[in-house]
């Protein structure tokens, strides 16, 4: 069995990253688990523990669909919370454009399902997670740090490829290993 997700990977700018360094140190002292800089994605589905025979046939959808898909870009814009203002359960960013970005995730839904996998319970709201929220002991300052970053945003980027990622639990986080690139069609964009 391994624990398998499809994704987009984020090559986020300088800029955006300064600004979240500043975001996890100004609330370093609430128990965030903060999403490391070199695991940021978008989730297109999670598929969960996945026996290893299923692989071949996740892997030839996403390709068929990957094949389907025009490279498309997107930018990160927007923080925000799922959960109440005082009982956040995670922290992300939004995506704008993101029609192209929900056009993609439910087709990858839709093919999954053909495969026998179940489809996600919730809507599908396109996010980068940045960290998920354990507790909170300053709920105002919480508040107050995030209402100063809630204009977060990156550089515009070109999506280019669908990566099937293999996540191995760690006590000090997770480890994902791309088990495989599947390129997005190419269009006119660079």
């Amino acid at each position: 069995m391994k624990r398998l997700f499809a994704a987009l990977k984020i090559q986020t700018d300088d800029r955006f990253l300064a600004s979240y360094r500043k975001l996890m140190s100004e609330l370093r002292q609430e128990p965030i688990k903060w999403v490391e800089e070199h695991n940021i994605h978008i989730t297109l589905k999670f598929f969960g523990e996945t026996d290893e025979r299923r692989i071949p046939g996740i892997v030839e959808m996403l390709r068929r669909r990957a094949t389907e898909t025009t490279r498309f870009s997107l930018r990160l814009k927007g923080l925000g919370i799922f959960g109440s203002s005082y009982a956040p359960r995670v922290i992300w960013v939004g995506i704008e454009p993101y029609a192209d970005l929900v056009k993609l995730m439910k087709n990858v839904h839709d093919d999954m399902a053909g495969l026998g996998f179940e489809r996600d319970r919730q809507n599908l709201v396109p996010h980068l997670t940045l960290g998920r929220v354990k507790s909170l002991r300053d709920k105002v300052l919480f508040q107050r740090t995030l209402d100063r970053y809630r204009d977060l945003s990156s550089e515009e980027r070109v999506m280019q490829e669908i990566i099937l990622y293999e996540s191995v639990l760690r006590p000090q986080g997770p480890v994902y290993t791309a088990l495989e690139r599947l390129p997005l069609l190419k269009s006119e964009l660079p």
